[in-house]
């Protein structure tokens, strides 16, 4: 009697989208998104337990962002070479041991190396899950669809982390809330492991340690310099060497990646516009949303002081708002350019950064900021959408995932130079309007010259953790002083969203094919060494 043949469900190829994976995918840049966020809902709360000056401050999200932007590259090729799946299960580990570590903090140096942990999963997560995705969909309207689903599960991050701040804050403490996402970390990790398919684009890839290190190098020291710059002066040899440096080994990354025969970037792929143009407006865009995020934060959680849930719930509207509009956002990318996506992101956002920029900081309502919050979650929606799409589908799927780690690794150095830079134009013009503030107070001798003193050492925030809360004419000061650095802040996030639209319309052109059709631009052979 010949056997009996035993029906089996067909296996997934490699490249087939199965619901294992898009879930998978979708909950690891959820987690991902949540590092990202929850500082900024939990600002006031460490500021207050740990007394953390300005500086320090923006360290902890820097902290997190750093690694984020500078090893994105670095583990698409990873993903590439051994398996997308791997770097979704190992990044999701990475981020719940870092988040662990934060939650036993009672410094500001464990939370800043618990935060960099956290920082080197998401490194993992944001390409690995970008690029599994976008290999197992190459239709046009499959792709679209996966690339709503991620756009959705990535403002759906921004919207848990501050409701995961907020209550947790509400027991008064902001360590809850990283054991709360360490465990969601885990989560993530067993799902990837048990549940996502797997693929991998190992030709032509290599590890690229030169590129790595300049890279790396070259960021972390700009971005010291932009941070520390105000409290060592813009002028002193310490900040001038960290800002040539920073050029140096920038200019030695580029040279490395055109010469090498595996680049982790391939610069070849910037003489697409479309490629070149996005990387610009990912960079000036997520730069104008992520400062305008980190101001909204020191107005409602520090200088206004409001509770851990009533400074959360501003972060939850604006991002409630992309999953809610994710089907016509999938709708607009089937039937339109992404240049049109990103023209009303862009546009919208700058309306409600300028609205933010003008709202006097008496306001405390949520009311009064309702309007404003909306127009920037509806606003980041459609710009990432938009850039995702204009990026990826302008490469085959070969390419798929460096041109997925590109997207991340530029949307992230935008992201970490936001805080940064909006945090020291901000505190640089509230100290100078704190100084001019202080001699009509008329305060003895002794009381100004400490004012003074602390203003020198910590800054505004600095003065403000002294005397806030309190109706001493110090403190007013301060706070008006603080709502005028910060309005500074928004109206150059105003500025960023502008050019970013400016940029968006004149150089993102439509294509008349879809990516899987586009033919790769050759590869510039490797120079003599």
């Amino acid at each position: 009697m010949a056997p009996t043949a035993t029906t089996q469900e067909p296996q997934p190829t490699p490249h087939t989208l199965t619901k294992g994976t898009l879930i998978a995918c979708c909950l690891a840049v959820c987690v991902a998104q949540i590092g990202l966020v929850l500082p900024a809902s939990l600002n006031g709360l460490m500021q207050q337990s740990l007394k953390l000056d300005g500086s320090q401050l923006v360290w902890v999200s820097a902290a997190f962002f750093l690694p984020t932007a500078t090893l994105g590259l670095t583990f698409g090729v990873v993903g590439d070479l051994f398996g997308r799946k791997r770097m979704l299960v190992g990044g999701a580990a990475l981020m719940a041991l870092g988040w662990t570590l934060a939650a036993t903090a009672h410094s500001a140096t464990p939370l800043f190396i618990g935060q960099a942990t956290s920082g080197l999963g998401a490194a993992a997560l944001f390409p690995s899950s970008l690029a599994l995705l976008t290999a197992a969909a190459p239709e046009p309207q499959a792709r679209a669809r996966v690339l709503a689903a991620w756009t959705a599960s990535l403002t759906t991050g921004a919207f848990a982390a501050p409701l995961i701040s907020g209550v947790s804050g509400e027991q008064g403490s902001f360590r809850l809330a990283f054991a709360v996402v360490s465990a969601i970390a885990v989560a993530s990790a067993v799902v990837s492991l048990l549940g996502s398919g797997d693929s991998c684009a190992p030709e032509g890839r290599a590890l690229d340690w030169g590129g790595q290190i300049t890279i790396a190098g070259g960021l972390l020291v700009l971005l010291y310099a932009v941070i520390e710059g105000p409290n060592y002066g813009w002028a002193s040899p310490r900040t001038v060497a960290g800002f040539v440096l920073a050029a140096v080994l920038i200019a030695a990354f580029l040279r490395i990646e055109s010469r090498t025969t595996a680049p982790m970037l391939r610069l070849d792929l910037f003489k697409i516009p479309r490629i070149w143009a996005s990387a610009v407006v990912a960079v000036i865009g997520m730069f104008g949303f992520i400062g305008s995020g980190y101001s909204l934060s020191i107005r409602v959680g520090v200088i206004q002081h409001q509770s851990p849930m009533a400074s959360a719930l501003p972060f939850m509207v604006i991002a409630a708002v992309t999953p809610v509009v994710s089907f016509a956002l999938a709708r607009l990318l089937e039937r339109f350019s992404p240049r049109l996506v990103l023209v009303i992101g862009f546009a919208v956002m700058a309306a409600g950064q300028f609205w933010l920029a003008v709202l006097p900081i008496t306001q405390t309502s949520l009311l009064a900021m309702l309007p404003a919050l909306l127009l920037n979650g509806l606003g980041f929606g459609f710009a990432v959408s938009g850039l995702t799409a204009a990026t990826v589908n302008s490469v085959p799927i070969e390419l798929a995932g460096m041109a997925s780690a590109s997207t991340s690794l530029i949307q992230q150095i935008g992201q970490t130079f936001g805080a940064a830079i909006i945090s020291t134009v901000a505190l640089s013009s509230s100290a100078s309007a704190l100084a001019q503030g202080l001699p009509p107070l008329g305060l003895a001798p002794d009381h100004l010259n400490a004012v003074h003193q602390a203003l020198a050492e910590g800054g505004p925030l600095a003065v403000l953790g002294a005397f806030g809360g309190t109706d001493h004419p110090v403190a007013q000061a301060t706070v008006t002083a603080l709502a005028h650095g910060f309005s500074v802040g928004q109206f150059v996030c105003v500025c960023a969203s502008l050019t970013a639209l400016t940029i968006s319309a004149l150089f993102i052109r439509p294509t008349a094919k879809a990516a899987q059709h586009t033919p790769a631009p050759p590869l510039a052979a490797a120079a003599p060494r």
